[in-house]
């Protein structure tokens, strides 16, 4: 999608692939300046890992402990997050979803559940619910969005608590910020039995339809699956690197194109 807006603008520039093993993963950001590469993306596992490497990490990327954009500014290497700008973007323009009053239970608490969590709690949903298969991070989340957001409502739970099952019937809005489902083979990342028509959910993975989208699909509950947030964080990245606005059209008709 990069490269399809760089040549509808006529840009000089290229989107390429570096894949980069982890005990490199230093030496790479550091060669962002020795090539004056303008910036990258990085995912999983390298959103937090990055901070320690970078000149400048922007406030909200800093709140949120994660980056997923870094720009070479004249050789400062400058960390940004565009992740929940992406994921409200996403929700708000496409999915039709207003995020105020909504009750959210947020499964994952890390790079990209935060980015989700700092953005729904600035937003005002009614109620925030996290919880993440390492429980300590949940609860480290919670306590930051608390901290940093005035009456913030969040809270952790864990999925083997026995209020579990009634939090999520009380949920309107079911979000999986895990790569759980990435994978041929993962399983569901929720019990299905626990799924309403109630809910509205979204999975972040994009990738392909998600063992949670498929089970929601079978009983007709409403679902987004994370292209529209890929489209709408790649787009705020695109405008950090070449100070243009973003063609966003082209760009998810790229998308489309591809997976057709």
């Amino acid at each position: 999608m990069h490269n399809a807006a760089f040549q509808f603008l006529g840009l000089d520039f290229i989107y390429l692939l570096f894949p980069v093993r982890p005990p490199y993963l230093k030496e790479a950001v550091m060669g962002l300046k020795a090539l004056s590469v303008a910036g990258v993306n990085l995912t999983v596992p390298y959103k937090e890992e990055v901070t320690k490497y970078l000149d400048e990490i922007t406030p909200e990327a800093k709140l949120i402990g994660a980056v997923n954009t870094i720009h070479n500014r004249e050789g400062k290497l400058i960390g940004y997050n565009t992740d929940g700008q992406g994921f409200v973007a996403s929700l708000v323009t496409d999915g039709r979803i207003k995020l105020e009053g909504q009750k959210v239970l947020l499964i994952g608490a890390g790079g990209a559940g935060k980015a989700v969590a700092i953005k729904l709690a600035e937003r005002g949903v009614e109620r925030l619910v996290i919880t993440d298969k390492i429980m300590e991070r949940a609860e480290v989340l919670v306590g930051r969005l608390r901290e940093n957001i005035p009456d913030c409502p969040a809270y952790a739970i864990s999925s083997e608590d026995k209020e579990f099952a009634g939090t999520l019937s009380g949920s309107t809005l079911l979000i999986n910020a895990t790569p759980v489902g990435m994978r041929e083979g993962d399983p569901c990342v929720i019990d299905p039995k626990y799924l309403h028509k109630d809910l509205f959910i979204y999975d972040v993975i994009y990738n392909r339809e998600t063992p949670l989208i498929e089970a929601a699909k079978k009983r007709k509950i409403e679902t987004m699956d994370g292209t529209e947030m890929l489209i709408h964080q790649g787009a705020a990245s695109f405008e950090i690197w070449t100070g243009q606005k973003a063609p966003i059209e082209v760009m998810r008709r790229s998308i489309v194109d591809e997976a057709g």
